[in-house]
């Protein structure tokens, strides 16, 4: 970041602490004069919609699990008043408090797996399955709107990722096996579960953690929140690993797996077909062989 800080963001930390001066630095990108770390960024006028997401995000997971991602300081759209230049005037800006981190750690991850067993996902929405605003997993965008079940919530997840596969072409065959997972495996794993809808991170992968240097605790940052499923929670972390045994060890300690039981690594490879599909979405290749054989695997499980 250049030695020059943008007005909004010296706007809103003054908000936070009256009085500070704030200076620019690698880490953290802006420090207060009392030595609080904030990190913000600016966006182009057609992400705004991504940095609402982001910030309802984190605003929903300070609420059921505070501290255990960064706390949401501002997060709007830069007006006359505060831009440097006319071209600035309706770009989004985002700022959050600044956490200084490692990988991972195992003790790190314990702590994790037992918050977000007894924390995030026991934080209940009011509303059903599904999320009050888009967000984007990756660049990619979901829809999200509320469903009564998950069953139909998880089908519009994956149904919103098949037709973007299905309109940019050469994936006929994919897309016609995603369409008999919807028709076949859908309802017979997700339609009789007797679950509520807790918050999840929706994009919980390695790269997503961290260990705060100075406490010692986890930090999971950059989510694609949305109300569903526990399990779902889980599954791009078993694709990437990265992401220590502890955690799933620790987790299913304080969350057992949902009933039926017997049925919990076939829910793991339809939730993790989500996340094949998205990256298959975002980077084609080698994702679109992975999501072809998740598929047959659970076509194979739920035969005509």
């Amino acid at each position: 970041m250049s030695s020059k800080i943008h007005r909004i963001f010296i706007k809103c930390i003054q908000q936070q602490e009256p009085g500070t001066t704030v200076t620019s630095g690698r880490s953290p990108p802006l420090r207060s004069s009392s030595g609080a770390g904030y990190i913000g960024k600016i966006g182009t006028k057609d992400e705004k919609e991504q940095y609402i997401g982001e910030a309802e995000s984190l605003k929903s997971m300070n609420s059921a699990a505070p501290g255990l991602a960064p706390r949401l300081i501002a997060c709007g759209v830069i007006d006359e008043d505060t831009a440097e230049s006319d071209k600035e005037v309706g770009k989004p800006f985002f700022l959050s408090e600044y956490k200084d981190m490692g990988s991972l750690s195992e003790g790190a991850a314990k702590i994790l797996g037992k918050r977000l067993a007894t924390e995030m996902h026991a934080y209940k929405s009011t509303q059903g399955f599904g999320f009050h605003v888009p967000t984007y997993c990756g660049q990619t965008r979901m829809e999200n709107g509320w469903y009564e079940t998950w069953e139909e919530c998880y089908d519009a997840l994956l149904g919103g990722l098949l037709a973007t596969l299905n309109g940019r072409g050469g994936y006929v065959g994919l897309c016609r096996q995603g369409e008999e997972i919807r028709r076949r495996v859908i309802p017979a794993l997700l339609g009789s579960l007797d679950i509520q809808p807790v918050l999840l991170h929706g994009d919980l992968w390695s790269g997503n953690t961290g260990t705060d240097r100075k406490t010692g605790e986890p930090v999971i940052f950059d989510p694609s929140s949305y109300f569903g499923h526990n399990e779902a929670d889980l599954a791009i972390g078993r694709i990437f690993g990265g992401i220590p045994q502890s955690f799933f060890r620790t987790y299913h300690e304080y969350l057992p797996k949902s009933e039926p039981k017997d049925q919990y690594d076939l829910r793991g490879d339809l939730y993790e077909l989500f996340h094949y599909l998205n990256h298959t979405v975002l980077f084609g290749g080698s994702y679109a062989s992975s999501a072809k054989a998740k598929m047959e695997r659970l076509l194979r499980a739920f035969p005509e």
